[in-house]
């Protein structure tokens, strides 16, 4: 009766605040709203992105770029609680990232607080141990949330190093300017997905070459898809977990309701935005690590991300699905789903069971 109850709730509060959180319309002064163009028109503008983006030569390795070496500004933040000594350090460096679409480039790069990369880490004293890296949900990103919504100090307990990932156009990468990523705009929610591969690729070097044999991450939300995406791109990664992951761009501006027209148009309208974000989909390519390194995660009562996002995810990785009771903002049953994350990354031999 009671998981009936919060299930419920959990749902309708979901409904209630859902359309604020993802592909919020926002955009700078001085450019057009593209929600705001006809039928006729969302066409021609997709077709041209599509003309862009969606290109047989985008779809090798070389659309996301290897990233350079990095040497991260580090600022010590404080000492690390728990069973074991460590620290709490700030990273910044820059990021490098070059947009592909020579259209969107002077405004994309003009956004000097997105140019540094940012993660603030917890290690461990002495060598280095297995890593996670934790990635955030849209308009998140600020450390002391996300310190409160992921289990840090859990998964430090049990001997990891962890890793607190910030998105492009995110918390201390945003100003009052910034483009709504992913927003209404897909050239700058194709080339915040390209400049996330990078800054991740970046952070999972730095952490290797630092002395973590094993390095895998965790998203939730925009992070989940992050983290689906990032698992097709690098194969270095020891473990991926999307929890209550976003699966397409498109899936979620049409339950926003932002197309317009007949429902045929709206049918043609949703394929052709589907088409330009391709080239960024988890399902455009095949995943580089193996499916028992792959965990999806899932609320049952989430209408911002529904189950089938998972589901999907899921079938594409051939990895297990588990879902829990809740929904995508009040999770209560994610304890349940992190001792899931804690029973595979046993069986990797990466997490101390306590």
């Amino acid at each position: 009766m009671l998981r009936s109850l919060l299930s419920t709730a959990a749902s309708r509060f979901d409904t209630t605040v859902g359309g604020a959180l993802l592909l919020r319309r926002g955009r700078p002064k001085g450019h057009p709203d593209p929600e705001a163009l006809g039928h006729a028109a969302r066409m021609e503008a997709l077709a041209l992105l599509r003309h862009t983006y969606d290109r047989p030569e985008h779809y090798e390795p070389r659309f996301f770029p290897t990233p350079a070496p990095i040497t991260p500004s580090i600022t010590r933040v404080r000492p690390m609680g728990g069973a074991e000594p460590g620290t709490v350090l700030d990273l910044t460096w820059p990021s490098g990232f070059e947009p592909l679409a020579a259209d969107v480039r002077e405004r994309y790069l003009s956004h000097e607080a997105n140019a540094a990369a940012a993660a603030r880490l917890f290690l461990h004293a002495g060598p280095a141990r297995p890593a996670a890296i934790l990635i955030h949900g849209y308009r998140c990103g600020q450390y002391r949330l996300e310190e409160r919504i992921w289990p840090v100090q859990w998964l430090y307990d049990r001997g990891l190093d962890v890793a607190l990932f910030v998105l492009p156009f995110h918390a201390v990468r945003s100003d009052e300017a910034s483009p709504r990523f992913p927003g209404s705009d897909p050239r700058v929610t194709n080339e915040g997905f390209r400049q996330a591969v990078l800054d991740l690729r970046a952070l999972v070097s730095f952490l290797r070459d630092r002395g973590s044999e094993a390095v895998g991450v965790m998203g939730m939300s925009l992070g989940g898809y992050s983290t689906s995406l990032l698992s097709t791109v690098d194969e270095r990664l020891a473990f991926a977990v999307p929890i209550i992951p976003l699966a397409s761009i498109a899936d979620v501006a049409r339950a926003a309701g932002r197309f317009v027209g007949s429902l045929e148009e709206q049918r043609r309208q949703y394929e052709e935005l589907e088409a330009v974000h391709r080239v960024v989909s988890p399902f455009a390519r095949p995943s580089r690590i193996p499916s028992e390194q792959v965990l999806v995660l899932a609320a049952s009562e989430d209408k911002i991300t529904p189950v089938d996002h998972a589901r999907r995810l899921a079938a594409h990785f051939n990895a297990p699905l588990e879902t829990f009771h809740g929904g995508h903002l009040l999770q209560f049953g994610r304890a349940d789903a992190f001792r899931a994350v804690g029973r595979m990354l046993g069986r990797l031999g990466l997490f101390s069971r306590r």
